[in-house]
């Protein structure tokens, strides 16, 4: 029977008042325990987790050990672990929600033997706080007093470790109860754990941190920064208007001077701005860090600035003297920071002689980040000299108004500088990615497929499914030696003449039952992750690259849409959604389809499906298979047709895929190779997304997961209006139809790279497509620009993203019979608006990670030729933006973007004499709107124009701290002309793969003459990377559907 408790909570208002508020708490004889000893486990109803049988003791963390050393209690070691709901709810309002959803994953963690016990809803457990006494005290007490309540429940069978860091607690609980001993967490891990160096490393670190951080608040009286404003105050502010908050963003290019807050929130409403705010400066930027929710104070107009409009290069030196600005903005300076967004940082420890003039002893360093956005952080240690060449993790724990830097401490070691795994670690840390193999428990809940056990259709599904292995031609079309193969398609003529179209999708959510511990990883992993050389998945390849995957020849659970169609027009006379049955009949990659749709028959031959046929079967076969890709394109070429006609946009996205041989070896890196059959699967899978969308919306237009695209800023395409000018071209932006309109116009006949850089900033301008719910926004918000459709999500990859997975429960629930049962594994709009936050978080992670991994390839390539005598290392490149001293530079080759300086960090400017080769002299740079003029002190002169085409030099500058970069360099006004030698007679195709040939080669070398073994990393990525096989390249409606990266915007504009 619960009992009735009043609850006193004091909240303060916006104004500073102290309200006294009353709840009702109600207490039950029993809650969940969790633990495999408890002698009722109905009564408990222990349906989670249980707490392993293979411990010695169960330990229970104070609520301060928890707040302190959560990372160190993160250890797999540590097993047994009872987190007591106090100990959460003390993380939860003193240490933020960053800490506090840590704490809740690691619960949530299927691996991790610990579980949470609600304390404070057990009558047993529960108790007053005293009059007079602390808060702190208070929850000593609580936790104390529900370890020694757990250690009975479980009937006294396993001793309890409570550990706390309150002397006074262990003075007085230490002994009071038998089977129950309370100690403090060194003294636990000195004598339960003295091998677990790792631990103890930790450890020292952080105290060391914290005990520095109270020396420096006792001694320094110096601020070098201002304090921040009272959160009642910041509060009232925004509310008033006077202060504005958002999401501080710093430029990797300039990260000492410039950093800008996107508006957010009310803010973003109710503000006359239309602009970013700039924040100049450190001293403005009050110690916020990039990422953080920050409140802004507008500075007087006077006092605006405007940002750099020259090019910059990638260090952290304040070079923002004399050089040019553009138009004043917004400025603003930091008054208060609402959020943290601390997260674990890779930074580099400094040089030998760097340590050695900081005092042979001297235990605080300076370590820099990768990052170029995040500042120094000093940590203390006596391993920076060890550590020199290594990329290391660490955290920062607090940055005082009195310090120059922020205070942090030592995590781990990742691996060394300019190993490929290091650096690869380097960028999952950087991005936040857990790669960490599935657990026992989640593997345990996946079917069987084996030569002895095979998987088979179950009878009863047969019964509810709608069966369609003998009725409808289905077959995929997919990357070659696709491996997740998520849809497939069928076209068949009905009785009646019409046409049906078919699209079906693994039906993942049959094996993925909700909250189950493989939906928690993979909500938590959100999407399968894409390197250039190799992907982690959101699933176990059991269903990633079997049971899910819809592969030739084998029977596959699926859900599919099918629209029935007027024979003629095409148009939509009714749809049908459901789960079905089928069997893919072909599994075809797309330049085999291509090459059918083209009438080329002899690549039938490459078809593994037609190999053991007669010529008579084999010959009825293929005209029903060129019927349906015929047929297939010209539905799609109508879908598209219509689409155009309301302001689809057809965009450029610069796309890079690394290809790996059948021993898994890098072989070949590419750019995207359009084809028609790539527009012809998009176009169904687009179509799909839109009818799914437009059917959960109506079943639940509250809780509904749909993809928003919202129009983008129209300031943002004035470049893009000024290029194309330059060309005579005129770009209407004044809405998707119109500029749509306009760069089907813009096309040079002479250039076709013209009207590819074009479209590549028209995708830079957009704004970032999300995931939201429904219920979060209005139904006019629900827009997509990009693609022009009123409603759209995404169903059509549920191996790779989660938010397939919750649509596909959206239009199960839909569609089902039994309404209730369905409905009651659907998210809250609430909660739903959440997990869009995450997911949209996830998938910038992996368009980061991606492009970042690419770039790691590229410059591992180009850093072992001399650029001074290797042919491949100059390329043709193409004048895409002007800056005050320089220019940015494409080239079609490689697929890359950057920067090339007319003037040097000697004062000399860029010339070419009569041969056309250029050279440094004195003089000096004149930039107009389309062009730039460099004029030396001789009187000679060079312009270069937007879109002109010159020869470039390609090279690599090389970071001990941060990631290389490739360098620019024009050596030539001229096209680059591709000798008259063998290399000219190779395919773009050939000349890409030698690059990643050369990367893989030269670091396979370099890993045999290593004498410094470094196997312990090696292996542990080779255990917690699922797949290191054929990475897929994204479909073209994720490049429709705006979601890729532009590298230009890396280049300080």
């Amino acid at each position: 029977m619960l009992q009735k408790r009043e609850k006193v909570l004091f909240l303060r208002t916006f104004r500073g008042r102290t309200l006294r508020i009353v709840r009702e708490h109600y207490l039950r004889p029993s809650v969940p325990c969790n633990s495999p000893l408890c002698p009722q486990p109905a009564a408990c109803r222990n349906d989670g987790k249980l707490l392993t049988m293979d411990v010695t003791h169960y330990v229970i963390p104070d609520w301060k050990v928890v707040q302190d050393y959560l990372e160190i209690l993160e250890f797999p070691e540590l097993k047994g672990i009872i987190f007591m709901q106090t100990a959460c709810q003390a993380v939860q309002h003193q240490r933020g929600w960053r800490q506090y959803n840590k704490l809740r994953s690691l619960l949530k963690d299927a691996r991790r033997d610990c579980i949470l016990f609600a304390n404070e809803f057990q009558q047993h457990c529960y108790l007053l706080r005293e009059r007079g006494e602390s808060m702190e005290k208070w929850q000593t007490r609580s936790i104390y007093n529900a370890a020694v309540w757990y250690y009975h429940h479980c009937q006294d069978r396993m001793p309890i470790v409570m550990v706390t860091e309150d002397e006074e607690a262990i003075q007085q609980y230490g002994s009071e109860t038998e089977g129950v001993f309370v100690i403090s967490f060194k003294n636990y891990l000195d004598n339960f754990w003295p091998d677990l160096k790792a631990a103890h490393e930790l450890w020292d670190s952080i105290l060391q941190s914290r005990r520095e951080r109270e020396n420096e608040s006792q001694e320094s009286g110096g601020k070098e920064y201002p304090e921040h404003l009272p959160l009642e105050v910041l509060e009232a502010g925004i509310k008033s208007g006077r202060y504005i908050q958002g999401i501080l963003n710093v430029n990797k290019h300039r990260a000492q001077m410039e950093a800008f807050v996107r508006l957010q929130g009310a803010s973003s409403k109710d503000s006359d701005l239309v602009s970013d705010i700039l924040i100049h400066g450190m001293k403005a930027r009050n110690r916020s860090i990039h990422g953080d929710v920050v409140v802004v104070e507008l500075l007087p107009k006077d006092e605006w600035k405007g940002r750099t409009a020259a090019l910059c290069e990638n260090d952290n030196e304040d070079k923002a003297s004399g050089e040019s600005s553009s138009e004043p903005m917004p400025t603003g300076r930091v008054v208060g920071i609402l959020q943290k967004n601390w997260r674990d940082y890779v930074v580099t420890f400094p040089a030998k002689e760097e340590v050695q003039s900081q005092g042979k002893n001297a235990q605080k360093i300076l370590v820099t980040p990768w990052d170029y956005r995040i500042p120094k952080i000093r940590i203390s240690t006596q391993q920076a000299e060890a550590l020199q060449d290594f990329r290391v993790v660490v955290r920062i724990d607090s940055w005082e108004s009195t310090s120059v830097y922020p205070n942090g401490h030592f995590v781990r070691v990742l691996g060394r500088i300019r190993d490929l795994e290091g650096e690869i670690a380097t960028i999952l840390v950087e991005n936040s990615i857990s790669v960490v193999p599935f657990s026992e428990a989640q593997m345990c809940e996946m079917p069987v497929n084996t030569p002895e056990n095979p998987w088979k259709v179950s009878p009863e599904e047969e019964r509810e499914r709608k069966d369609l292995r003998r009725t409808h031609l289905v077959f995929s079309i997919d990357p070659k030696g696709c491996e997740d193969v998520d849809d497939t398609l069928s076209v068949r003529t009905l009785n009646n003449g019409n046409l049906e179209l078919g699209v079906h999708i693994a039906d993942v959510t049959h094996f993925v039952a909700p909250n189950s511990y493989i939906d928690i990883e993979a909500r938590t992993r959100a999407t399968t992750y894409y390197l250039a050389d190799r992907r982690y998945d959101m699933l176990p390849s059991i269903l990633s690259a079997d049971l899910c995957s819809l592969l030739g020849g084998v029977d596959r659970y699926a859900v599919s849409v099918m629209w029935e169609l007027d024979e003629i027009t095409y148009e939509i006379k009714k749809v049908w959604y459901g789960r079905t049955i089928i069997r893919s009949a072909y599994q075809l990659f797309y330049e085999a389809a291509q090459e059918l749709l083209d009438g080329n028959v002899s690549i039938i031959e490459d078809i593994p499906e037609f190999k053991d046929l007669d010529e008579k079967s084999r010959q009825a076969k293929l005209e029903e298979l060129l019927w349906a890709i015929g047929k297939l394109t010209d539905i799609a070429r109508h879908i598209r047709a219509k689409r155009d006609r309301c302001g689809a946009l057809e965009l450029e996205g610069v796309e890079i895929h690394v290809q790996l041989d059948e021993k898994k070896n890098i072989h070949d890196l590419i750019s995207r190779q359009p084809l028609e059959v790539h527009e012809m699967v998009a176009e169904c899978m687009i179509l799909a997304n839109h009818w799914v969308a437009k059917k959960i919306w109506e079943s639940f237009p509250h809780q509904a997961l749909l993809r928003q695209h919202p129009p983008p800023h129209q300031e943002f395409f004035s470049e893009l209006r000024e290029c194309a000018k330059a060309k005579g071209f005129s770009i209407d932006t004044r809405s998707n139809k119109t500029l749509a309109d306009s760069l089907g116009n813009a096309k040079d006949p002479s250039d076709p790279v013209v009207n590819r850089l074009l479209r590549s900033m028209a995708t830079q301008a957009m704004s970032n497509a999300l995931y939201v719910s429904t219920g979060s926004c209005a139904e006019a918000e629900f827009y997509h620009y990009g693609l022009a459709l009123d409603k759209y999500t995404h169903f059509t990859s549920p191996i790779r993203r989660y938010p397939d997975i919750v649509v596909h429960r959206l239009l199960t629930a839909a569609v089902s019979k039994d309404k209730m049962e369905t409905e009651e594994n659907l998210f809250s709009s609430k909660d739903l608006e959440e997990l869009c936050r995450h997911i949209n978080n996830r998938n910038r992670a992996a368009q980061h990670s991606q492009k970042q991994s690419t770039e790691l390839f590229q410059c591992m390539y180009f850093k072992d030729r001399d650029p001074e005598t290797e042919e491949r290392c100059i390329s043709d490149g193409v004048i895409y933006s002007i800056r005050t001293n320089g220019v940015l530079v494409f080239i079609p080759r490689f697929g890359i973007k950057g920067a090339a300086y007319l003037k040097n960090k000697d004062g000399l400017v860029l010339s070419c004499g009569p041969d056309s080769r250029s050279e440094w002299k004195p003089g000096s740079l004149q930039r107009f709107q389309n062009k730039i003029t460099s004029t030396t002190t001789g009187g000679d002169s060079l312009t270069f124009h937007l879109f002109d085409h010159v020869t470039v030099r390609i090279s690599v500058q090389t970071s001990r701290c941060h990631s290389d970069t490739i360098r620019l360099e024009i050596i030539s006004n001229k096209p680059y002309m591709i000798p008259n030698t063998e290399l000219s007679h190779q395919s773009p195709l050939l000349l890409k793969s030698e690059l990643v040939k050369e990367v893989t080669k030269s670091v396979e070398e370099a890993q045999l003459a290593q004498e410094v073994k470094v196997n312990t990393i090696q292996e542990e990525y080779q255990e917690y990377c699922q797949t290191k096989g054929r990475s897929l390249y994204m479909l073209l409606e994720e490049i429709r559907d705006l979601a890729l990266l532009d590298v230009s915007n890396d280049h300080g504009t």
